[in-house]
């Protein structure tokens, strides 16, 4: 379908549903808002859960001879320790990749058609992941568009109210495929006498489930709710017509790139804090996902056991990110004060490790590993926040950009924290710094907090035309240029 008879047929969304506000059955916007979900949820819950789960065989590879197969730590043979300073690299490097293709690939993005694009990166990313047994920089490139992706698809979906529970839905692919990659993981442990060694299988499966959601990228995912196949003409305008309210605009309903949206996100300072937040939570995750494995095998348990007590960690991550979310869907104004609360376990869990004695089976730095995953809700409500206080089809694109670059600046700082000649005083330095981190991601938070309630305030104010709060809902403002919009806190 060529671009001409794509607008025809899919009118951008002010031509579709009018300039006013139309009434809206509630059993009909209940059927389209269920059809919506039952199509993305499941899919971006796998995509995103595949995005962490390459990820995250790092460190379950490290036990199983990928460390010494490709030279990622070595011994010292005169003082007997261990550096794993490349190990370090190898889990930061594929970072780097996608910190340079977060913007490049959100605008193009924005430009072409979602599916296009997405779904080719998708393939290429698993093509990659599966032909080598390392973390390279290019397929840290292609896979930067997929959380970004994820992240504006979400805020041109649903209303402000709804995405809380569904950013955090597809970010919670985190704890569950960390639970399913460990349960393979261990699976694929047991392999002996063949061909391949067990953590290149484990790669090896990864590329191959990725492509398969790269090829639903490419031929089932719509660009936005304007042109939705599993909807009908009338269910189309009814997507378009709920998120007048929130004047967020629609995903991709204005492909043109607008230097003056990209100067006041520069200038914002909320998006600066969203970002901020965004890379002193994540820290840990870099540190977890490379070295989690190897720092459980130090407290006194097997290679086999480590890669078990993912488990719990994965089960906080599941359970905690889609329950904070439907908490901050029910009641307004609490996403901020739920993320700081969320940060005391994490902090908890860092201070039982490093504090606990390790030696034969140890239960205290197991439990303070487990609870460590309250880092997945922090995370997830981050998201959400970014995705939610910005309008504007081009500061979007920034902002979820934005948000992921810090991402990856968390996830490489994270193993450069690792010491392992440190490991017999249960390595501070790591500690020091994720407790610092988090510090940080509280301080942030809640001066976003207090920003974002000083001008909702004032907007309260204005003393506006009501009447024309629809009337401007589709016009691509940003949300500093449209005093209707109201920030979510």
């Amino acid at each position: 379908m060529n671009r001409e008879t794509r607008d025809e047929k899919f009118p951008v969304a002010e031509e579709s549903t009018g300039a006013e506000t139309r009434p809206i059955a509630p059993e009909v916007e209940r059927r389209v808002l269920r059809k919506i979900d039952t199509f993305l949820m499941p899919a971006m819950v796998i995509g995103y859960g595949l995005v962490y789960y390459d990820k995250a065989i790092l460190g379950s590879a490290a036990l199983f001879g990928m460390t010494s197969d490709l030279q990622l730590a070595v011994t010292n043979a005169a003082t007997g320790k261990t550096d794993t300073s490349r190990l370090s690299w190898a889990t930061s490097i594929f970072y780097f990749g996608q910190l340079i293709g977060s913007y490049p690939m959100t605008y193009t993005l924005q430009r072409f058609d979602t599916r296009f694009i997405l779904g080719p990166a998708v393939m290429t990313w698993a093509v990659i992941c599966a032909a080598t047994a390392g973390v390279t920089t290019w397929q840290g490139f292609t896979e930067s568009i997929v959380p970004t992706a994820f992240m504006i698809i979400v805020s041109g979906y649903y209303t402000q109210a709804e995405q809380s529970l569904r950013q955090t839905w597809w970010f919670s692919g985190t704890g569950w495929f960390t639970i399913i990659g460990s349960a393979l993981n261990y699976g694929f442990a047991q392999i002996s006498n063949s061909a391949l060694r067990p953590w290149q299988y484990i790669y090896v499966l990864a590329g191959g489930l990725t492509f398969l959601f790269g090829i639903w990228c490419l031929f089932c995912l719509p660009n936005s709710p304007l042109d939705a196949w599993f909807l009908t003409p009338e269910e189309r305008e009814v997507a378009v017509e709920r998120l007048r309210a929130g004047q967020t605009g629609v995903c991709h309903q204005n492909k043109e790139i607008k230097p003056s949206q990209i100067r006041e996100a520069l200038f914002d300072a909320k998006v600066w804090l969203v970002a901020l937040t965004m890379g002193s939570a994540y820290t840990v995750n870099g540190a977890v996902s490379g070295f989690g494995p190897l720092i459980v095998s130090t407290f006194g348990y097997s290679s086999l056991e480590s890669i078990l007590f993912q488990f719990p960690l994965g089960a906080v991550c599941a359970v905690g990110i889609p329950l904070t979310g439907w908490l901050c869907s029910r009641y307004r104004d609490i996403r901020i004060p739920t993320l700081i609360v969320c940060c005391l376990p994490v902090i908890a869990g860092y201070v039982v490790i490093w504090k606990s004695s390790w030696g034969h089976r140890p239960v205290a730095p197991v439990v303070g590993y487990s609870i460590i995953g309250f880092f997945g809700p922090v995370v997830g409500l981050t998201v959400s926040l970014g995705a939610g206080n910005v309008a504007g089809e081009t500061k979007k694109s920034f902002m979820a950009a934005a948000t992921f670059v810090a991402y990856c600046v968390g996830n490489i700082v994270g193993p450069q924290l690792v010491r392992s000649e440190t490991k017999a005083e249960h390595y501070p330095a790591l500690w020091t710094g994720l407790i610092i981190f988090y510090v940080v991601t509280i301080l942030t938070a809640l001066t976003l907090y207090v920003i974002l309630r000083r001008e909702n305030r004032r907007r309260e104010q204005l003393g506006l035309d009501e009447r024309e709060r629809g009337r401007v809902a589709f016009k691509d403002l940003t949300d500093k240029e449209n005093p209707y919009f109201r920030y979510v806190l």
